[in-house]
């Protein structure tokens, strides 16, 4: 993942995107449209929502984690893992929605105050081997990034016939 590559500003224009582009892709389907997969073998819209909101509670929660704590230590947790313990692949798409705009608002609502040296608050990262040292800006990106083919996807499921 080339984090690195995105400003705060492009970070936050992204976070803040997301749900924007997905509720126009989405609007005017119903919950046949949005739980059918496009092929078989392929996602429908609503289990990639489901695989956004995993990664953004996992993801979100190490943001707020870190800016709570001085420099905590803690347990990566995989979003895969994650969403076996959610129920979010069974929900229907508009309220599981409207959890993610809201859950996606909050966070917008921590970041966009943060002055620029709270964006390097760190945190080790301990779980998936070595521990590693990652920041609120390294999160804040690896959502951004990662959700940005998944929007994309969203978008050409919905205008697939």
């Amino acid at each position: 993942m080339a984090a690195s590559s995105l400003t705060i500003e492009q970070t936050l224009t992204l976070l803040e995107e997301a749900p924007t582009r997905i509720a126009a892709a989405t609007r005017g389907l119903t919950e046949a449209q949005l739980h059918r997969a496009p092929e078989r073998g392929e996602w429908s819209a609503n289990e990639v929502l489901a695989h956004i909101r995993a990664c953004a509670d996992v993801r979100g929660e190490s943001v707020r984690t870190i800016l709570a704590e001085h420099h905590p230590t803690f347990r990566a947790v995989n979003p895969l893992t994650w969403i076996k313990k959610t129920n979010y692949l069974d929900l229907d798409f508009r309220p599981s929605f409207r959890a993610f705009a809201k859950q996606r608002a909050d966070l917008l609502a921590l970041l966009k105050p943060l002055p620029r040296k709270s964006w390097s608050r760190g945190a080790t990262v301990t779980g998936a081997g070595a521990a590693l040292e990652r920041t609120v800006l390294f999160y804040a990106q690896w959502v951004a990034i990662h959700e940005r083919p998944h929007v994309k996807q969203v978008e050409r499921i919905a205008r697939t016939p």
